[in-house]
C-alpha cells in the first residue's frame, strides 16, 4: 500500500487560493448591499439604539406568587351593568373576584348573570340570578388553596361580553348600545379626550364573546365587523368554542385588565329605568365632552375622510332624510314622503344646503359611514338606519329628527342623540317634542305600518332654523 505524504502549497498555488478568497469576498458584498435597506436601529441622532419593544418584549405568559400572596382584585369602575377590573381571575368558566375586604366589591346582581336570553316575566328575570357557576368572590387564602402558586397570565385590556347573542346580532345594540356603553365606560379613564378623539388609554387587546360564536355577532347588514376592526385594527376576538377551550385546560388565568359588560346587570340600574338603555348606566360615570370621538374618528378616518374637517360647521350643511319608503313597515305615507322630499329640495335650491334623499341599503357600507360623519341634519321613520347618527360630528346645528306614528315613542335615538350631544326631535305627523318634554315610551298600533304622517313643510321650517345656529 502506497502512502503519499501531503507536501506545502507551492508559491503559484497560494497566490492563486488568496485571489480565489479576495474574488469571493468582494462578490459577496456586492450582491448584499444593505445601504438601501433600514433597520429599526439605524437612528443615528443619539436615540436609544435599543431594540423596539415589540421585539424585545420578554414573554409575560404566567403570573407566580408565594406564601398566600395573590394578587388581589381590583374594582377601577363601576355601573352596574359595566365593571372595570384589575387582576380578575377565571376558572374553568367561573369568575373569580379575589380579595380581602368583600365589602368593598359591589353587588354580584349588578356585575354579572347567567347569560341566558333576556325576557319579561318573573320566571325570566329570576333565570338571570347569577350565582357561584357564574362568579365567586373569595379571600386571598381561598385562592391559593384554589389557584396553587400561579395563573396564567392575559396581558392587556380585554372586553369580556358576558351577553348572549340575543340582541348582539343587530346593528343599533351593538354601535349604540353594547359598543356604545364599553366606550363610554373605558373611557371614563381618560377625561381629557380631545375633540379629534386624541387619549392615552391603552388600546382594547381582545374580546372575549363568553357566550356567543363567530357566526352570531355579526349583523345581516355587516356593520358590526367594520366598526370593530376599523375602531381597534389590531384586536382579537375570542368567541364561546374558545372561552370552553380554556376553561377545559383547568388552569386559572389572570386578566390584567378587563371591562366586565353584561346586559342583564345593567338592567338593574336606574338609568336604566328610567330610559330603557343599558348604555345609559355609564353616564354616571366621569368623562370628557368628546368620549366618542376617539371611535369616530377611526371610523371616519378608514373610509378615507379625516375627521379634523368633516362635519365641521364651517362645511356647507348636509341633510340626510334616510327613508324606509321599500321596506314595507315603518313607512311614510307616499304622498307625506313625496311633500317632505319637494320640501328639503326647495331649501337647497334656496339655500344651497346639501340635500341626500337614500335608502342606506343601497349604500356601501363606507359610502354609509362617510354620509353620515358629513351629515348635519338626520332625519327618518324610527328604524336601523338612524343608528348612523352615531358617526355625525357634534355642533350646535347637528340634529337628528325622528318620525312617530302618532302617539308612538322609542328612547334607542333619542338617547343616543342626546349622549352624544347632539339635539333630537321626534315627530306627530305636524307636531313635534324635544328633551325634557318627550312623551313616554309607546307602540300603538300603526307604529309599525305604512301610514305614518309628516308634515313635509314643518320638518323643512325647522331644518332651516337649526342650520341658522352659530
Amino acid at each position: 500500500m502506497l502512502m503519499h505524504s501531503l507536501s506545502a502549497p507551492t508559491r503559484r498555488e497560494a497566490i492563486l487560493l488568496i485571489f480565489v478568497f479576495v474574488s469571493l469576498l468582494l462578490f459577496s458584498r456586492a450582491s448584499y448591499d444593505s445601504t438601501g435597506i433600514r433597520f429599526w436601529d439605524g437612528d443615528k441622532s443619539g436615540a436609544s439604539s435599543a431594540r423596539p419593544l415589540a421585539l424585545a418584549e420578554p414573554w409575560r405568559t404566567r403570573i407566580t406568587w408565594s406564601n398566600g400572596h395573590v394578587p388581589n382584585t381590583r374594582v377601577v369602575s363601576h355601573v352596574p351593568g359595566w365593571t372595570i377590573f384589575d387582576n380578575l381571575f377565571v376558572l374553568n368558566g367561573t369568575v373569580f373576584v379575589v380579595t380581602d375586604f368583600p365589602s368593598s366589591i359591589p353587588d354580584r346582581l349588578t356585575i354579572t348573570s347567567t347569560a341566558v336570553d333576556i325576557f319579561n316575566g318573573e320566571d325570566a328575570v329570576n333565570s338571570r340570578t347569577p350565582g357561584n357557576r357564574e362568579m365567586q368572590i373569595i379571600s386571598t387564602v381561598q385562592a391559593q388553596r384554589l389557584f396553587g402558586s400561579s395563573a396564567e397570565a392575559i396581558d392587556g385590556v380585554t372586553w369580556l361580553v358576558n351577553d348572549p347573542p340575543q340582541f348582539i346580532t343587530h346593528y343599533y345594540h351593538w354601535s349604540a348600545e353594547l359598543f356604545f356603553g364599553f366606550w363610554r365606560t373605558y373611557s371614563s379613564l381618560d377625561t381629557a379626550i380631545d375633540e379629534m378623539g386624541k387619549s392615552t388609554l391603552p388600546a382594547l387587546r381582545r374580546i372575549f364573546f363568553a357566550h356567543a360564536d363567530a357566526d352570531h355577532w355579526r349583523d345581516y347588514a355587516l356593520m358590526n365587523q367594520w366598526v370593530l376592526r376599523s375602531a381597534f385594527p389590531s384586536l382579537t376576538t375570542e368567541y364561546s368554542y374558545e372561552w370552553e377551550d380554556r376553561a377545559a385546560m383547568g388552569r386559572p388565568m389572570m386578566l390584567d385588565r378587563v371591562i366586565f359588560t353584561d346586559r342583564a346587570a345593567a338592567m338593574q340600574g336606574h338609568h336604566f329605568l328610567s330610559t330603557g338603555r343599558t348604555a345609559s348606566e355609564p353616564s354616571a360615570l366621569p368623562g370628557s365632552a368628546h368620549w366618542w370621538s376617539t371611535i369616530r374618528a377611526n371610523v371616519v378616518r378608514v373610509c378615507g375622510l379625516d375627521p379634523n374637517v368633516v362635519g365641521d360647521m364651517a362645511q356647507t350643511p348636509v341633510i340626510t332624510y334616510i327613508s324606509r319608503q321599500e321596506w314595507g313597515r315603518r313607512m311614510l305615507k307616499q304622498e307625506d314622503h313625496d311633500h317632505l322630499v319637494e320640501e328639503l329640495y326647495k331649501l337647497r335650491d334656496l339655500y344651497g344646503y346639501e340635500v341626500n334623499v337614500v335608502s342606506m341599503d343601497r349604500l356601501s357600507r363606507a359610502e354609509q359611514f362617510a354620509l353620515a360623519a358629513r351629515t348635519t341634519i338626520m332625519m327618518g321613520v324610527h328604524g336601523n338606519g338612524l343608528t348612523s347618527l352615531v358617526w355625525m360630528r357634534p355642533s350646535p346645528r347637528a340634529t337628528v329628527m325622528e318620525f312617530f306614528f302618532p302617539g308612538g315613542f322609542a328612547r334607542d335615538y333619542e338617547y343616543t342623540t342626546r349622549a352624544l350631544g347632539m339635539v333630537h326631535y321626534g315627530f306627530w305627523g305636524d307636531e313635534y317634542f324635544t328633551s325634557p318634554e318627550t312623551p313616554e315610551q309607546a307602540y300603538p298600533p300603526g307604529f309599525q305600518g305604512t301610514n305614518i304622517p309628516i308634515d313635509g313643510a314643518v320638518v323643512a321650517r325647522l331644518c332651516h332654523e337649526r342650520l341658522l345656529l352659530q
